[in-house]
């Protein structure tokens, strides 16, 4: 017999951040994460404990909208890793938050060759 209990859910927009980071580092082509800031007009590359930062969660009447700041593997197809981050996140979202999504825009702040 199953337990129902009434109530809601709050998430914080810093858990949906840490959760679409999480999300992001797990495609193919994703070097990693990049302040939405540019200084001098160059991405800095955040270390993995700071991948919060890569990322901008907005709320509103319709959903959540997440902006993803990203670096790129060089050489790798620019919209298909950005459709494939952006369908990941969205999976991840929908799965572990259930939260309605407005929308999830990915901006490449760079290229990098991977090490």
């Amino acid at each position: 017999m199953a337990l129902q209990v009434s109530g809601n859910l709050h998430v914080s927009n810093d858990v949906i951040a840490d959760i679409a980071g999480k999300a992001a580092m797990e495609c193919y082509g994703i070097v990693g994460m990049s302040s939405p800031s540019l200084q001098d007009g160059i991405a800095t590359l955040l270390p993995a404990n700071r991948l919060r930062r890569g990322i901008q969660v907005t709320s509103s009447e319709a959903g959540i909208h997440v902006d993803v700041y990203v670096i790129l593997e060089y050489g790798t197809n620019i919209g298909t890793v950005s459709q494939n981050l952006i369908d990941n996140i969205t999976y991840t979202l929908d799965t572990y938050v259930q939260v309605p999504l407005d929308g999830i825009d990915v901006h490449v702040q760079g290229v990098k060759v991977r090490k």
